[in-house]
């Protein structure tokens, strides 16, 4: 494809989306950008949250994962389901009795302020973090495809897609979102089929040739059990799971808000189970589709792309889809696919920051009714500037400092996790003021406990097990300045 057919192609798919907010956003009031007046079909938010769960990572990354972990991501996504079913039975039956706008607010209601705040200044730091390497890391595919080729500068496509992202949510909020996450993971599961069937093609595969050949075996396997040091070990992997399910989904308010735009509980409940189902199907197609890619490139000799002299299995599936002559199909369906991917949590993101900071922070649903959309509306202008700074500070930084950072949003899940199962699991109130200092020390504890050097670990790797040590670090800080209820 050339660079004038890929940008009317990205104009087309955004001329769609604009529809869409059109459409959805007349009623551009704080209750349908919050809440979407609680008025969403279940089925369509189930559906969406797959593309929002996945991100332009799992579209760019996961097949790439192949050519160093095999299938071993099936056992964190088995690890996942388990997660969604402590999100189905206790925390959305929680939510929807509270009635809450921002999830946080059940921290104040159990412990205070301090609590209350603190928690959604984690959620803002990771989910701000997070965004934004997300759009950085497929802003950066895009560059590589076609606007490097063009002479556009990289912040000059960073600016547009946040700004694009920006005219499309501004009305509507959640409500847009529920629709567009809905478009653009129809846009993710198109993109792989198209690749796994033309590909499979290109190398006289059937779908069940292939599943059944000695080529996909080796590059196939999914449970590893024999070194309990290395990442891919099956109880780090899928215990792991359970507690990313949890946190970074349950704890979310970027996951969750679209769980609160449901009728009632049961809806919810129903859209949940149906997603942490189809994710495990999804999830099982990346990785085929990551094991044809590198049957492929051995078939074919195709070299692994290398950016900076590092070489970059991410962009595998971009340099086969764009580059290896298998047709506009798979040009087309691939690019649409990536431009969904990238825009299905970051546009959530923006939507979900926007409502917290509002919420938690300004206490806009406790100001005159006058103030209420003029304020969201700037602070949804504040975010989207700040997700703009965000990336191009980024893309200006070295590659293991970058990943540093987005393992670090990971890190900050942690004192969410240990909040909320304080909460739960037991009826001890705390001294509200010292919330904060056992947040940020369970980070720092963390953080010393990852990075201590082989000479005290040996040869063990951390891998998702920070999330869970990091809950109970902050569980057992929170013990410490507790007490009976009275």
């Amino acid at each position: 494809m050339t660079a004038t057919q890929i940008l009317l192609l990205i104009a087309a798919y955004f001329g769609l989306l604009i529809i869409i907010s059109y459409l959805t956003g007349k009623d551009d009031s704080n209750d349908v950008f919050f809440k979407a007046k609680k008025q969403s079909p279940w089925y369509l938010v189930a559906f969406g949250m797959i593309g929002a769960s996945l991100s332009g990572v799992t579209f760019i990354s996961v097949p790439g994962m192949i050519g160093g972990q095999q299938f071993a991501y099936m056992q964190g996504v088995f690890g996942f389901f388990v997660g969604y079913l402590f999100i189905i039975f206790i925390l959305l039956p929680l939510y929807y009795k509270l009635n809450v706008t921002s999830i946080y607010q059940y921290l104040e209601q159990r412990f205070g302020k301090v609590s209350y705040k603190t928690g959604a200044f984690f959620f803002l730091l990771s989910r701000v973090t997070g965004a934004s390497f997300r759009l950085y890391l497929v802003a950066l595919s895009m560059q590589y495809i076609v606007f490097e080729k063009l002479g556009i500068p990289f912040w000059i496509t960073v600016v547009v897609s946040i700004l694009l992202i920006w005219l499309y949510t501004n009305r509507g909020g959640i409500k847009t979102i529920i629709w567009t996450d809905t478009l653009q993971t129809l846009a993710m599961l198109v993109s792989v089929g198209v690749g796994i069937y033309l590909i499979n093609q290109k190398l006289d595969f059937t779908v069940f040739s292939m599943l059944k050949s000695e080529a996909f075996s080796t590059k196939s396997q999914m449970f590893f059990f024999d070194d309990p040091y290395a990442t891919t070990y099956f109880w780090k992997y899928f215990i792991g799971g359970i507690f990313i399910a949890i946190a970074m989904t349950g704890l979310d308010q970027d996951m969750m808000q679209k769980n609160l735009t449901c009728k009632n509980k049961k809806d919810a409940q129903k859209n949940m189970f149906t997603m942490a189902t189809l994710v495990i199907v999804v999830n099982f197609a990346f990785l085929s589709l990551g094991a044809l890619l590198f049957i492929y490139a051995d078939k074919f000799n195709l070299q692994i792309p290398v950016v900076n002299e590092i070489t970059r299995t991410d962009l595998l599936f971009p340099e086969i889809a764009m580059n290896q002559g298998l047709g506009a199909a798979l040009s087309i369906t691939f690019l649409i696919g990536l431009i969904a991917a990238a825009y299905s949590s970051a546009d959530s993101a923006l939507t979900s920051l926007t409502t917290s900071f509002s919420v938690d922070f300004l206490n806009i649903e406790d100001r005159p009714e006058a103030e209420q959309k003029p304020l969201r509306k700037k602070v949804h202008v504040g975010v989207s500037l700040l997700l703009i700074v965000v990336v191009i500070v980024f893309n200006n930084l070295e590659g293991n400092v970058v990943s540093n950072l987005f393992k670090f949003a990971t890190y900050t899940y942690g004192p969410l996790l240990g909040l909320f199962a304080f909460g739960i699991l037991t009826k001890r109130e705390i001294k509200d003021q010292y919330a904060w200092i056992v947040a940020l020390l369970s980070i720092t504890l963390s953080l010393v406990i990852t990075s201590l050097p082989e000479s005290v670990l040996g040869a063990y790797k951390f891998h998702w097990e920070i999330l869970p040590l990091n809950g109970i670090i902050t569980y057992l800080g929170l013990i410490l300045i507790s007490r009976k209820k009275h």
